[in-house]
């Protein structure tokens, strides 16, 4: 493995750390861990949390305030696919 590919391993293994703090700390915090993904439409998340259980949510702006507005919850099954994609395209076990 050369310098730079040592390198980048170890960026990415310190994106996926950084990655899972920030999810715990919200959910320590009794906040919601967001998930953005190109399988929504824009202005979409899925909101993660400490529960298990995700939400899809819509983020939209009413001059400077930023308001969030209720979609739909996942099933379980549907939760779980979201949580294992995300862990597996960062890098998170």
């Amino acid at each position: 493995m050369t310098a730079l590919e040592q390198e980048m391993a170890l960026q990415k293994k310190k994106f996926a750390a950084t990655i899972e703090q920030i999810r715990t700390r919200n959910f320590m915090r009794n906040l919601p861990f967001l998930i953005l993904s190109d399988k929504l439409p824009e202005g979409q998340g899925f909101y993660e949390y400490a529960d298990g259980h995700i939400e899809i949510q819509e983020v939209y702006t009413i001059g400077a305030d930023i308001e969030t507005r209720f979609i739909r919850n996942l099933s379980e099954i549907e939760a779980k696919e979201v949580r294992e994609d995300f862990k597996r395209k960062n890098g998170i076990n």
